[in-house]
This record gives structure tokens, sequence and C-alpha cells, in this order.
């Protein structure tokens, strides 16, 4: 080989390594992420990158990206006994996220299968001090207990829990069965309370109206016992009235006229009152008045 195909060969491996070397110390930090970068093995606060265009130094430094996204796992199904012995099957999702990059990569290998481990035995925990009728209805309380345990233990791994959902909880057979009892005989309990009460108001109702009619039927006939006693009233005071511009030779004059109708009758016995001889009395006065003065005209 010449001297010239030498140095192409030599320029070629050169530019190779140029590459690669490139390559290798050239990264892109997403802006979701941040790098932590190991050199000669060891890293450091001051070894952590941001995110953005970042050199490395090849082969001493050494970069991992961590993820700063909250994320999730779901946990599957445990059985955990209630402070009543009651077995209960439960799952749930956590919501957790990095906070301290260097932590995360020092500190735990799998933060994702530490933090479900972690997980499975403080929920038997938390569910192992509480009654199985506070566990079925307190399903906030027990989401925010196991937030706060995951996240003590989570702390010292530069992560955070965010979220902790119960997504199911499952008694058992014989337990679900005497909590559908429990609740339709509640149901009924409820639909007879409201039935009742709908009874007694309705009847409230009618009592009151009934109540209010005989008010009004009252009301009703003392204004009608008033207007007859009013219009009594009024007609006495006209015969009254009247009554007192008739004399003596009117109501004379009345009787004779009732003794011509009483004589005109089929019956044979008449009732004259006592005041008739003293209204009779001047109309003789007035014939014997009447007969004198023709005996003396005729004299």
């Amino acid at each position: 080989m010449d001297l010239g195909s030498a140095v192409l060969v030599l320029v070629i491996v050169l530019v190779g390594l140029l590459i690669v070397g490139v390559a290798l110390s050239v990264r892109i930090v997403p802006q979701w992420a941040k790098m932590v970068v190991y050199r000669w093995g060891q890293t450091n606060p001051g070894l952590v990158r941001d995110p953005g265009f970042r050199l490395l130094i090849p082969p001493m430094d050494r970069g991992a990206l961590v993820d700063l996204r909250e994320q999730f796992i779901e946990v599957p199904r445990q059985t955990a006994i209630t402070k009543d012995n009651a077995p209960l099957g439960v799952d749930f999702l956590i919501y957790w996220k990095i906070v301290d990059p260097l932590m995360s990569q020092v500190n735990v290998a799998n933060f994702a299968g530490a933090l479900q481990g972690v997980a499975a035995t403080s929920l038997r925990s938390v569910i192992g001090d509480i009654p199985l009728d506070d566990v079925l209805s307190q399903r906030e309380k027990i989401n925010e207990t196991l937030r706060l345990k995951l996240d003590e233990v989570t702390e010292r791994w530069g992560g955070k829990v965010t979220t902790v959902e119960i997504r199911e909880i499952l008694p058992p057979p014989a337990v679900q069965e005497a909590m559908n009892r429990q609740l339709s005989a509640e149901r009924t309990r409820r639909a007879v309370i409201t039935e009742s009460e709908g009874t007694r108001q309705a009847t409230i109702n009618v009592a009151e109206g009934d109540k209010q009619s005989a008010i009004l039927r009252a009301e009703g006939d003392r204004q009608a016992a008033i207007l007859r006693a009013q219009g009594f009233s009024n007609a006495l005071q006209t015969i009254f009235e009247a009554a007192k511009g008739i004399d003596q030779k009117t109501m004379a004059l009345q009787y004779l006229e009732a003794l011509k109708a009483l004589g005109s009758g089929p019956a044979t016995k008449f009732i004259i009152p006592l005041e008739f001889t003293q209204f009779i009395e001047p109309i003789g006065a007035m014939v014997k008045s009447g007969m004198a003065r023709a005996q003396d005209a005729k004299s």
C-alpha cells in the first residue's frame, strides 16, 4: 500500500471516529424530562441537565433520561381483611410523578414496581384498621390515607404520589347478599314513611278543607240570619209606621169588614175579640147621633 492510500484510510477512520464521537456526545433532552449524567460512574446534583441540546464527553459520561410527567400504575385486585374480619377484594389506581431525578436514579432501581409492592402492603394495613361498613362508606377517606402512606415511602425515592383512586370493592357473596337485603329493607322503610307522610298530609288537608267549609257555611248562615232579621225589622217598622196613622174609626170599619167575611162563611160560631166592642161603641154613638138629628129635622 502506497503512502496516499494509507493517508486516505487514516482520514476515513478519523472521520468515522469523529462521527461516532459526535453521535455519542450529543443529546437532545425533551421538555418533559431531565437527564442525569454519570461521569466515570458517579453523579451529583450538578450533573443533572435541563431540557434542550446537551453534550456529553465520551467515554467518561453516560446520560440517563428521567421522565417527569405524571404517570399511573394499576394495582391488581388485592384481598384485605377488615377490622371485623370481613375479606374484601380491592383494586385501585395510583397516580405518581418524579420530583427529584437524581434520587429516582440513585435510590431505587424500579420506581413503578417498588411503588406497586408498597401499595399492596399499605392497602392491607389501612383496610385492617377499618370496619366493613366504614370501608364501604368512606372510600374518599381511605384514598387519602393510602396516598399519605405511599407518599411517605416514595419521598426517599424522589417521587410523589398525587392521587389514589379505589376503583372497586368486592365483599364476599354472603356479605353482599346481606347488604342487598338491608338495602331492600331500607327502601321499603322509606317507601312506607313516604306513603304514611302523604296520607297524613292528605288527611290534614281534608280536615283543613272541612274546617274552612264549616266556617264559610256558618258565616253564610249568620249573614242570612242577619239579613232576615233586618227584613223582619224593616217590615215591623213599616207596619208600625202605617199603624200610627190608623184611627179608631178605620179600625172599626176593618173589624166590620172582617165580620162580613166571617158571616159569608159556613161556620155557625164566631169568636169576637173583646176589643171589638170598644170599636163598636163609637159607631153606635154615631148612629144614635144621626138618628137624633133626623128626628129634630122632622119636628
